[in-house]
């Protein structure tokens, strides 16, 4: 099945051309989400499909192609489905997260929240998780990768309330979050890819921490943007983390001094000026040159290529 590919996709390819075969599988794994949303209960399919028009990086499933193809895979249809799953809980948790944080833009369209409300983006957030278990039932092993990288999402997510909460936002709780509620799903991606190829025990390990690494590189510059980003580059309502006493920028930089009254102007301001931005930056390069290194168990390829442009775009992009 093919679809024509939302803008999001079509952008993310002319930054970064993958083979023939994987942009052909990557409107596969489209195809698939629109699919399995096609709900008669019309807000959830409208809702869903809203929220899937828009786009987005895709950079999941991606990663979860490249990873099946860089150890042999050869049958995408064999792994489109569950490229499917992990992008459809990324977008569950965006449906949610907009909630939370009352984002009223997110990919560059009204979010889900703003046009239905609150109540029927729960239900939407909560569908879109549902039918991540439809997707994956035939796969039994598999489910527990998954498993474990959704459980570990709720966790970061809830970690990062608390530590708002408590005004309790250092560096390692920083760390920690991202870890849970970014990386571990950028390392289920690939793992499930890996394995699905029929890759070794050691390549599969080595995807996995190559998957993770990226994953806490692109949450970093994801929240260095947050703070130098507009809107309309970000596609995303702008500013959130320093509003609401988060991220990147809290934790490296937050203190309940004010110099003009406002704490979170005052740590905007520290961050512009000083050298906040700069040090993340590195800390994301270093990360992405570690999570290329484990790719050196992999057989020289197209998509071994692919992956490693895929961690590079990671720092390089500007929304």
């Amino acid at each position: 099945m093919t679809i024509e590919p939302a803008v999001g996709i079509s952008l993310l390819n002319e930054a970064n051309d993958l083979p023939e075969p994987l942009q052909r599988a990557l409107n596969t794994v489209e195809g698939v989400m629109y699919n399995v949303v096609n709900s008669d209960v019309t807000v959830l399919r409208d809702a869903s499909r809203h929220i899937l028009e828009a786009g987005g990086k895709r950079i999941r499933p991606r990663l979860t192609l490249l990873s099946f193809a860089a150890v042999g895979g050869q049958d995408f249809e064999e792994v489109a489905q569950v490229a499917a799953a992990v992008e459809l809980v990324h977008t569950a948790s965006v449906v949610h997260d907009d909630i939370n944080d009352h984002g009223i833009i997110r990919r560059g369209r009204p979010s889900v929240n703003s046009i239905w409300g609150r109540t029927f983006a729960l239900l939407t957030g909560d569908y879109l998780f549902t039918k991540v278990y439809e997707l994956m039932a035939p796969h039994r092993d598999l489910n527990i990768i998954l498993s474990e990288a959704t459980t570990a999402l709720v966790e970061g997510e809830t970690l990062q309330a608390s530590a708002v909460k408590e005004n309790n936002f250092s560096r390692k709780i920083y760390l920690d979050i991202i870890a849970r509620k970014t990386a571990a799903l950028f390392r289920a991606g690939a793992q499930l890819g890996a394995t699905l190829g029929g890759g070794t025990s050691e390549q599969i390990e080595a995807l996995g921490q190559f998957g993770y690494n990226i994953g806490l590189a692109f949450q970093m510059i994801d929240d260095v943007l947050d703070i130098v980003g507009t809107p309309e580059q970000l596609g995303k309502t702008a500013g959130i983390d320093i509003e609401q006493g988060r991220g990147f920028a809290v934790a490296y930089n937050g203190d309940n001094g004010s110099e003009n009254g406002d704490p979170m102007e005052t740590i905007k301001q520290k961050v512009l000026r000083g050298d906040t931005i700069q040090e993340a930056y590195q800390q994301a390069k270093n990360l992405v040159q570690l999570g290329i290194a484990h790719l050196s168990v992999l057989p020289d390829s197209e998509a071994k290529t692919a992956l490693i442009q895929l961690a590079e775009s990671v720092v390089e992009r500007s929304y």
